[in-house]
């Protein structure tokens, strides 16, 4: 039997290998184009697949059925590893479908899960990017509740600066010491985008974040958490970060879960208000920008992709579980081959390449190689792009839902200070 499966592996994975390409469409940019250079379903071959081939295997049944048409939810047990979380196990629902004419409608992509991890984290969320017909309108946003433990190895990026008072030496870290950080964490945020052109939105948003049960695990004299709270005013164990987001967006990938081709770029001036019940306020300049090209007419998913992501302060002080660093995009993949928050500042800039090559033809199996760099500002005069902090690495990749482009994301990454790991997930980083 055991032989059995693996021929039947074998004949799975090679067979598309042998087929007739097909060129018919599937999925359009948003500036009504049409995309051709896709292969149709039935040249596809996603985990799903596999199962279903697997069960008439061991049934015997040769019977030749009529595909039905694929859905775009896929539902599954949410196994994940990283080294910010630990093993992670729960549930996850993950959506996609057109709301309009796929001519000149992008993807709505929903997402929901609750999960547990072995750093004790446990978390719930729904998440959601809605376009209307023809894409009018967009609604982006979620709402997660959750039990956080968060790696803190203080802020900047781990420069060795002299300085004569302790707590900025604690606050920098130099030493790259571990603090382990828990809390609780409410939080909503809303974006509504109207098109001013194809491709082109401009919107406002709200965002509300409520951080709870505050602390550092473990007795410590001094931590970065409390030293920088003593710094700013801000209390270490409960706060709130509200206030308003004002944003502009210009979009032409052919699909929010693995493009092909095309621009995503998404500015957002995040503005803390203390009339909105925030502990103080700030202000955020966010900026994400990607861009994909398409190496291949005949293999779509050949691609090089460029990430950029940053935030940049413009007034006031950020609580210091809110600056931005590593991992802290709406997804936490920016800078894959550290945990997450490794380095961070006040401001915080990344940027990262991947490329992107089929193995097999039918898509099942394909790889990545990518490469990034982060750098940050911090108390003791570092400036922004002044020291820069590599990481990279190789991953794999399995189509999980053909309809959405949803893929199995298996990634390993090191970077600098002994810092390397195993990232899991569904749908690209970028």
């Amino acid at each position: 039997m055991y032989k059995q499966l693996v021929l039947l592996f074998s004949l799975i994975c090679t067979y598309p290998l042998f087929a007739q390409q097909v060129v018919l469409q599937d999925t359009v940019s948003t500036v009504e184009t049409k995309d051709t250079t896709l292969y149709t379903f039935d040249h596809l071959y996603d985990i799903g697949d596999g199962i279903k081939d697997i069960g008439r295997f061991i049934r015997h049944d040769t019977t030749t059925k009529i595909p039905k048409k694929r859905s775009g939810l896929s539902i599954l047990p949410n196994i994940n590893y990283n080294p910010s979380i630990g093993f992670q196990v729960g549930s996850k629902i993950v959506s996609g479908m057109y709301l309009g004419d796929r001519e000149n409608t992008s993807m709505s992509t929903y997402a929901t899960a609750l999960n547990y991890t072995t750093r004790g984290i446990i978390f719930g969320y729904l998440m959601h990017d809605i376009y209307t017909s023809k894409n009018k309108w967009n609604l982006k946003g979620g709402v997660i509740i959750a039990k956080m433990v968060g790696l803190d190895y203080g802020m900047g990026m781990g420069n060795i600066v002299p300085t004569d008072v302790p707590e900025e030496e604690v606050l920098n870290n130099p030493e790259r010491t571990r603090f382990v950080n828990q809390y609780t964490v409410y939080g909503l945020n809303e974006r509504l985008y109207k098109q001013l052109s194809p491709g082109m939105f401009i919107g406002a948003g709200v965002f509300i974040d409520l951080k709870r049960n505050i602390h550092t695990v473990g007795n410590h004299p001094q931590t970065p958490l409390g030293t920088y709270s003593d710094f700013t005013g801000y209390s270490a164990k409960n706060y709130n970060n509200n206030g308003l987001m004002f944003n502009w967006q210009y979009m032409t990938r052919d699909n929010p879960n693995s493009a092909y081709k095309g621009i995503y770029t998404d500015i957002v001036l995040r503005m803390s208000q203390a009339w909105m019940g925030s502990s103080q306020s700030s202000y955020q300049l966010q900026t994400d920008f990607r861009k994909y090209w398409q190496l291949s007419s005949s293999r779509p998913n050949h691609v090089l992709a460029f990430w950029h992501w940053g935030s940049y302060n413009l007034g006031g002080n950020l609580a210091y579980l809110d600056l931005p660093g590593t991992g802290k995009d709406t997804f936490a993949r920016v800078g894959r081959g550290y945990t997450n928050g490794y380095f961070k500042g006040n401001s915080f800039f990344s940027t990262e390449v991947e490329y992107r090559f089929p193995i097999l033809r039918n898509q099942f199996l394909s790889g990545v190689v990518f490469a990034n760099l982060q750098t940050a500002n911090d108390r003791l005069g570092t400036k922004l792009f002044q020291q820069w902090q590599p990481a990279g690495g190789t991953g794999l990749r399995l189509l999980f839902n053909k309809a959405t482009r949803t893929n199995l994301c298996i990634d390993y990454a090191f970077g600098r200070f002994g810092q390397r790991g195993l990232f899991l997930g569904l749908n690209e980083a970028f």
